[in-house]
């Protein structure tokens, strides 16, 4: 599972992606709504972890403002009385936690939402033949499993997102790699090539286009 935590302390953001890590949830990090949206658009979340006081807005109106395909939303929050519970759940979140909580009722509450019957459940990207399974973050070339890495996959499913269309190397760099982790320059030529070797593998060749200096792209060699 891979989740979004939507938190502006620092230290406890921190926490929660180590305990949650150890219980096999893996976290990006945002320490605001603004820095959210924008990972939200460029990757895919199985669910969301959302504190209601941010820096840069109030989290019940901008639940209020995602559409209908966003993931699941567990708000954590200190807001803890019945009223605030009861708007908070009318408001749209999934499911609703009062801090502090411990990291092993998170997990089960994140994992409990996901078990939720919904069209989120069955969510695929394509391109051509290529297919990602949201939920099940597999990979497929026609009948043939591709097994990639962490940061191949994330690589990949930008890609699909925008199938045919070129994808600028500084959206892809976000979507891989955390604000805090260090990028080497030639990071992502290295990623796109590994990630280009498992296609090539499983008979995707020519697929994955690299269009220097600007960025890369899945589909067909010409593009628009």
């Amino acid at each position: 599972m891979r989740i979004l935590i939507i938190e502006d302390n620092q230290a406890l953001r921190a926490l929660l992606v180590e305990r949650l890590g150890v219980r096999g949830i893996d976290a990006d990090q945002a320490a605001g709504l603004g820095d959210a949206a924008h990972l939200i658009a460029s990757s895919h979340y199985d669910a969301l972890l959302l504190d209601l006081g941010l820096p840069d807005g109030d989290g019940l109106n901008w639940l209020a403002t995602l559409p209908k395909s966003r993931p699941p939303v567990l708000v954590l929050t200190a807001r803890g009385t019945l009223h605030e519970r009861v708007k908070g759940l009318d408001t749209g979140a999934d499911d609703y936690l009062v801090k502090p909580a411990e990291a092993e009722e998170i997990a089960a509450r994140l994992r409990a939402i996901m078990r939720r019957p919904g069209e989120r459940e069955r969510v695929r990207l394509s391109c051509n033949e290529l297919i990602l399974e949201l939920a099940t973050r597999e990979v497929w070339y026609g009948a043939v499993p591709i097994a990639l890495g962490r940061k191949e996959l994330q690589m990949l499913e930008i890609l699909l997102r925008n199938c045919g269309r070129v994808v600028p190397r500084e959206r892809i760099e976000a979507a891989v790699y955390g604000a805090d982790e260090a990028v080497t320059p030639n990071a992502l030529e290295a990623l796109g090539s590994r990630l280009r070797k498992r296609l090539s593998e499983a008979g995707a060749e020519n697929i994955l286009h690299a269009v220097r200096g600007v960025g890369y792209y899945l589909g067909q060699r010409t593009v628009a």
